[in-house]
């Protein structure tokens, strides 16, 4: 009985959603295009369930592009309406459309002239005749079996809210890369914002041995500095090749005489490289796409192919980009 109920209230949720689908149309458009051509900002309110949706929507709004705050209509009656200007457009949440709070602060809106756009269920609603734009979110019915609760009515405003963040961000040419501008502490935003050059390894870090060294010489390096390789440079500081301890490994298979060998006996020449601009991400996308076997370092060079840095995946992991 539980599972059914459950699954039964999942498919009335689902179902209004759907039904939402050709609502999509003129009156949407027009909305976004509001919305687009604002000069003021976005001002979300509601009472109540129809409140809490419209907080989430005004979040989503403002991470995706469309800065937007949440007013409280009962605080609006009592001096918040004050933040509100004439350039503003408001959307507001009513499934009845008859909410005491809203249409209490519907003359002064207007008055103020800031434009309306109503999520409500019942067109021929109060809240709705005062609308500039009519967005309908009605259900045939609530997931709740008593039909009180408000439920599917809830899931049908939310899911038209971010119908609406979804195309204004498509509008705005909304990237990644803004996104993370608003997330900077989050996982997303150190994927999307932190560069090589934050956590390269670089000055007297960054390991280097020129090319009369010897492969011991360059074991030394290795070890002393800690990533488990050391870039090989020409005498002007350009980048030769890449010396690892799996090389040296490997070599030692076969024997300990090529330890007094010169680098270039040994080393990979035109490694993979990444400059110090490119995000960090970037330089996992490059490190784990090397095969058969996927690398642990880069080199970083400059745009004259000075080696001026190493980055390892370890410091990727420690940032959280991978």
């Amino acid at each position: 009985m539980i599972i059914q109920q459950a699954r039964q209230a999942l498919a009335i949720e689902a179902a209004a959603i759907e039904a939402l689908i050709p609502r999509i149309n003129g009156q949407f458009s027009t909305a976004v295009n509001m919305i687009l051509q604002n000069p003021g900002r976005v001002i979300v309110t509601g009472m109540g369930k129809s409140g809490l949706i419209g907080r989430k929507i005004a979040a989503t709004l403002t991470s995706t592009g469309t800065p937007a705050f949440f007013l409280h209509p009962a605080e609006g009656i009592h001096g918040d309406l004050g933040m509100v200007t004439g350039e503003d457009i408001v959307i507001a949440l009513s499934y009845s459309g008859e909410t005491a709070e809203l249409i209490g602060i519907i003359p002064t809106l207007k008055r103020i002239g800031a434009r309306l756009i109503v999520l409500c269920g019942r067109e021929a609603s109060s809240l709705v005749q005062n609308a500039d734009v009519f967005l309908d979110v009605a259900v045939e019915k609530e997931a709740c079996p008593l039909g009180l609760a408000p439920t599917a009515s809830t899931t049908a405003a939310l899911a038209m809210g971010d119908a609406l963040a979804v195309a204004l961000l498509s509008a705005r040419n909304f990237t990644p890369e803004d996104f993370a501008l608003c997330h900077p502490g989050g996982a997303l935003g150190r994927k999307l914002l932190l560069t090589v050059e934050a956590v390269m390894h670089s000055g007297e870090d960054n390991p280097v041995v020129t090319m009369d060294k010897t492969v011991k010489e360059a074991l030394f390096v290795i070890t002393a500095k800690g990533l488990g390789a050391t870039a090989v440079i020409e005498d002007d500081g350009r980048l030769a090749g890449i010396i690892t301890d799996g090389d040296i490994r490997r070599g030692l298979e076969k024997g300990h005489e090529f330890l007094d060998k010169p680098v270039g006996a040994l080393m990979t020449k035109r490694p993979c490289t990444i400059t110090k601009e490119k995000l960090a991400a970037h330089a996992l996308h490059l490190m784990e796409k090397n095969q058969p076997r996927p690398i642990t370092v880069l080199p970083v060079v400059d745009d004259a192919q000075h080696a001026i840095g190493m980055i390892h995946l370890t410091d990727l992991l420690r940032q959280g980009v991978v």
